[in-house]
């Protein structure tokens, strides 16, 4: 469960010195703890990441999925630091040895008990700030996806018993229904 830490302000170096093992986002120079995620989770973190990934290698290009824990520095500054559940990056260039420096273009997190308000507001508006081209909210409390494409503004709802489209993809669509979850 996220939890501010109440130091005023914290920097990418107060993440690194955290103990191994312990887990943390960096938002706006908060540090938020995460607690470890659970099995269903992690069951559709990896479905999700397979399917994503498989449909890359195929098709070729520049973009690279990963899948957390996978450093993402927002803004390129040292007050944000955040894990995405699963990130895609398009330009080569904003990938380094520690992780991704910039936006991700493609953005799905996984909500857990602790993390809903995280994940569909705080994240939400850092994500869109930052230049994400689209962010998926997968909620398994919900049965529910909820999909924004910061290009065209739109954001749209889906169960899990759909097949949702992505919008970085013309002709990639993820069919809920057969993941199995």
């Amino acid at each position: 469960m996220p939890l501010p830490n109440q130091k005023k302000e914290y920097t990418i170096e107060d993440i690194y010195a955290l103990p191994d093992g312990v887990r943390a986002e960096l938002i706006d120079g908060q540090i938020y703890y995460m607690a470890a995620p659970n099995t269903t989770h992690q069951r559709i973190a990896g479905k999700l990441f397979n399917i994503i990934a498989n449909y890359i290698s195929t098709k070729g290009g520049e973009c690279e999925p990963f899948i957390a824990p996978f450093a993402v520095f927002l803004n390129e500054d040292d007050k944000n630091y955040v894990e995405p559940d699963i990130s895609v990056i398009c330009n080569p260039d904003k990938l380094n040895d520690k992780g991704c420096v910039g936006a991700p273009d493609w953005v799905i997190e996984i909500v857990s008990t602790g993390s809903r308000r995280m994940d569909y507001l705080t994240k939400l508006f850092k994500y869109r700030t930052a230049g994400t081209k689209e962010y998926w909210v997968v909620d398994p409390d919900k049965n529910r996806i909820t999909v924004y494409n910061f290009e065209s503004e739109d954001m749209v709802e889906y169960d899990f018993s759909d097949s949702v489209k992505t919008g970085i993809y013309e002709d990639l669509s993820i069919d809920f229904g057969q993941l199995n979850i």
